[in-house]
C-alpha cells in the first residue's frame, strides 16, 4: 500500500511539472502586453513600454522584459525608469480559464531611476500619476486608477541631479522599496532603503498618500528616517570646495502636510569640519534640528539647530530660500557664555587657528552672529567676546619685537577680555573695534584682517601696564606720571601683527610712538634724561 501511494505521489508530481512546463506554451502571455501598457500608461500619465511578456507558473506572474517609463519631456528625453525585468503577479485561475487579467502585485528588478530637480522647485516625478498632465494614452480627465496589493523595487539604482546641471549627481545604489496596498487615492504603508558612497545607508518607513492630484511631490506622508555612516562629500550632497565634511549618523521624524515638510531629529557627526581652512573636530559633535520647508514657495524656517559639544550648545535659527540656483539663508547664531574648554574642539573645525603649540584654557565665549547670503558665499558678521581665559603655551610678552621682553607671561598669556566685531566672507575676515585686556601686559585696541590665504594684517594701539618694568620706563619717558598705562599723550604704542595665526609676527613701532610723544618729551619738566629712558625701553 505504501509503495502504491508513493507511485501516486510521484505521478502527481510529474503531472504538475508537466503542466508547469507545457501550459506556458499554450498561453500566449504576450497578447496581454498592449492591455498592460495601456493601463500603466493611463495610471502613471507617462508612456510605458514593455518588451516580450512570458508566463511563469512557478511564481504565478507575467514576466515582462525591458520595461521603460518615459520622463517628463520638459526635463529629459531619456527614460525616467528603465529595467530589464518586470514581474506582474496575477490570479492564475481567471487568466488561464477566462483570459482575465487580475493583477496582484508588481516587482521591478534592478531598475535605473533618474530623479531631476529643476530650478523652479519641481521634480521630474511631479507630473507622475498627475491628473492634469498630458498623456498620449489618457482617455479622460478622471483620476487615474491603480490599486495593487504590493509594489516592489528590488536592487535598484537612482541618480539625483539638477536642472540646469550643478555639481556632481547624487548616486544611490541597492535601492529597495516596498509599498503595500498601493492606491493613488488612499494612503498606504511603505519602506525604503538604499546605500550611498562610502558605506552610507538610509532607511525610511511610514505611510504616504493619497497621491497629490496636481503635483506628486506634494503627496502627504509621515515617516521615520534613519541614516548611518553618511559622508555628504563622498555621496555628492556637498561639494568639497564648500569646506564642510563629516561622517554622520542621523534619526529623524519627517512629515509632509499640505505641501509643508517638517523635520525633527538628532545627529551625531564625527570628523566635523565647518570651513575650508578648518581641521576635523577630534570628538563627535551632537546636533539637534527642527525645521520646516514650504515645498511650493521653497521658503523654509530653521526653528532651531543646536550644535552641542560637551553638554553646551550653540543655537542657530532663521530662514532660508531655495528658489534660485543656490540656496540663500538669513540665520542668527547665538552662543551665550559657552565654556571655552567644552567648545575648543569646534574652533579648529570652524577654521579658527591659534599660535602653534598653544590652546585656550578656561573662560567663556560669547557670540552673536548673523549668517546671510548664498550658501556658497556666506557672510558671517557680529560681535565675539572671550572672557577670563588663558592662551596656554604662548608667551605674548616675549613675542613683541622691538621692545624689551615683558616678564610674567611665560606660563601662558592671561586674557581678561578680548572683544571684536567680526565680518567673515569669501573675501576674507575683518575685525573692527578690537578691545583687549591682558593682565601683566596691558590693553590694546584697533582693527585688522585675515586674508583668504590666512595672512594677518592688524594695526593696534597698545597701552603697557605700569606694573611691568617696561611700563614703568615708558611711563617715565612719556611723562605719564602715575597713570596706569603708557601712551603718547593718552595714545599708545603702535603694534603691527603680520604673518599667520599659527605663526604671528608682532612688532612695536617705537619710532611712531616717539614721534607722537615728541611734545611730551620736550615739555618734560622733571629733569629726566630721555636717553636713559630709551635705553630702558629697548633693553640697551
Amino acid at each position: 500500500m505504501k509503495k502504491r501511494w508513493m507511485k501516486i505521489a510521484a505521478a502527481a508530481a510529474v503531472a504538475l511539472i508537466a503542466i508547469l512546463l507545457v501550459v506556458p506554451f499554450f498561453v500566449n502571455a504576450d497578447t496581454f502586453r498592449p492591455t498592460i501598457q495601456k493601463e500603466l500608461s493611463s495610471a502613471l500619465r507617462r508612456n510605458v513600454t514593455l518588451g516580450h511578456i512570458s508566463l511563469s507558473l512557478l511564481t504565478g506572474s507575467l514576466v515582462a522584459n525591458n520595461i521603460s517609463i518615459a520622463d517628463d519631456p520638459s526635463f529629459s528625453s531619456s527614460p525616467f525608469l528603465q529595467a530589464t525585468e518586470l514581474r506582474i503577479g496575477v490570479q492564475l485561475g481567471p487568466l488561464l480559464f477566462h483570459r482575465e487579467l487580475q493583477i496582484r502585485d508588481f516587482t521591478v528588478n534592478s531598475p535605473s531611476i533618474q530623479l531631476i530637480h529643476a530650478a523652479n522647485g519641481t521634480w521630474n516625478f511631479s507630473s507622475l500619476a498627475n491628473s492634469s498632465s498630458p498623456s498620449s494614452e489618457k482617455s479622460s480627465d478622471a483620476p487615474p486608477q491603480l490599486a495593487v496589493g504590493q509594489f516592489k523595487i528590488e536592487n535598484g539604482s537612482a541618480t539625483l541631479s539638477s536642472l540646469p546641471a550643478s555639481g556632481n549627481p547624487f548616486q544611490c545604489t541597492h535601492v529597495n522599496l516596498t509599498i503595500r496596498n498601493l492606491s493613488l487615492t488612499q494612503s498606504f504603508p511603505f519602506t525604503l532603503s538604499l546605500q550611498v558612497a562610502d558605506r552610507g545607508s538610509l532607511s525610511l518607513s511610514g505611510t504616504a498618500g493619497p497621491i497629490a492630484p496636481n503635483d506628486t511631490s506634494l503627496t502627504p506622508f509621515d515617516a521615520s528616517l534613519v541614516v548611518k555612516h553618511f559622508n555628504p562629500v563622498a555621496a555628492g550632497a556637498i561639494q568639497a570646495k564648500d569646506g564642510i565634511s563629516m561622517l554622520a549618523n542621523l534619526s529623524a521624524h519627517i512629515q509632509s502636510v499640505d505641501g509643508v515638510l517638517t523635520t525633527t531629529g538628532k545627529a551625531s557627526a564625527s570628523q566635523l569640519k565647518l570651513a575650508s581652512n578648518g581641521t576635523p573636530a577630534p570628538n563627535p559633535v551632537d546636533i539637534a534640528f527642527n525645521l520646516s520647508d514650504n515645498l511650493s514657495s521653497r521658503a523654509g524656517q530653521l526653528n532651531d539647530l543646536a550644535i552641542a559639544s560637551g553638554g553646551v550648545a550653540t543655537h542657530i535659527t532663521g530662514t532660508f530660500r531655495d528658489d534660485g540656483a543656490v540656496p540663500v539663508v538669513n540665520l542668527h547664531l547665538a552662543a551665550p557664555n559657552l565654556p571655552v574648554n567644552q567648545v575648543e574642539q569646534l574652533l579648529p573645525a570652524a577654521g579658527v587657528k591659534l599660535p602653534s603649540g598653544s590652546r585656550l584654557s578656561g573662560g567663556t565665549i560669547n557670540a552673536n552672529l548673523a549668517i546671510t547670503g548664498p550658501v556658497d558665499a556666506l557672510t558671517i558678521a557680529g560681535p565675539i567676546e572671550l572672557d577670563n581665559s588663558q592662551l596656554a603655551g604662548f608667551d605674548l610678552g616675549s613675542q613683541i619685537q622691538g621692545i624689551n621682553p615683558i616678564q610674567g607671561t611665560s606660563g601662558g598669556t592671561e586674557i581678561q577680555k578680548l572683544y571684536a566685531e567680526v565680518n567673515n566672507s569669501p573675501q576674507g575676515t575683518t575685525f573692527s573695534n578690537i578691545d583687549a585686556e591682558v593682565p601683566r601686559i596691558g590693553s590694546a585696541s584697533g582693527q585688522g584682517s585675515i586674508s583668504p590665504t590666512e595672512q594677518l594684517n592688524f594695526q593696534l594701539s597698545a597701552r603697557i601696564a605700569a606694573i611691568s618694568a617696561l611700563g614703568k620706563v615708558a611711563g617715565g619717558f612719556l611723562g605719564m606720571g602715575s597713570n596706569s598705562s603708557t601712551g603718547a599723550n593718552g595714545g599708545g604704542i603702535p603694534l603691527t601683527i603680520t604673518g599667520t595665526a599659527s605663526n604671528p609676527s608682532i612688532h612695536a613701532n617705537l619710532g611712531q610712538m616717539l614721534k607722537n610723544a615728541a611734545g611730551g618729551i620736550l615739555g618734560n619738566s622733571k629733569g629726566q634724561n630721555p636717553i636713559n629712558s630709551l635705553k630702558g625701553i629697548f633693553g640697551r
